[in-house]
């Protein structure tokens, strides 16, 4: 009977260091030379989740945000979370969540044509408009994406 709780110990007490292996908090330095100063991190992994910062319809080599309105700003944005998806070898079929800020509720509809063309797993989402966006952009948006 003793053996039988040493053995329980032993499988717990291995169940519970792998659990805490998996679960490590690891901050990512940013891809984009010009933003690895910046006060936050693109992307911070925790197991097999990833949780992308926002994304601005930002040109990251002009560092100004793209003309054309809504349309070519989310189109943009989306293109930014590629990135930094492709950068861990990932791809938008890994996003489970999102999180969209507009600028306007007027844009959803517009909003909603460009990113369903992107997003055809319906990940969940969350959509509010909120004023004083970075940048005076239209929309941001963040994501959380989980790694097989």
């Amino acid at each position: 009977m003793k053996s039988y709780f040493i053995f329980l110990g032993l499988l717990f007490f291995s169940f519970n260091i792998t659990a805490q292996d998996k679960m490590a908090v690891i901050y990512h330095e940013s891809h984009e030379i010009k933003k690895q100063s910046a006060p936050f991190s693109d992307v911070v992994e925790v197991g097999n989740l990833f949780f992308l910062s926002g994304q601005l319809g930002m040109n990251h080599t002009t560092r100004t945000l793209v003309e054309g309105g809504i349309v070519a700003e989310t189109t943009q944005s989306i293109k930014n979370i590629q990135a930094v998806l492709e950068h861990h070898k990932m791809n938008l079929s890994h996003v489970v969540k999102c999180t969209v800020i507009l600028s306007s509720m007027d844009d959803f509809a517009v909003f909603n044509e460009v990113y369903s063309k992107y997003f055809t797993n319906k990940p969940a989402r969350t959509t509010f408009a909120a004023s004083g966006l970075a940048r005076n952009a239209k929309v941001e948006i963040e994501v959380i994406a989980a790694k097989n």
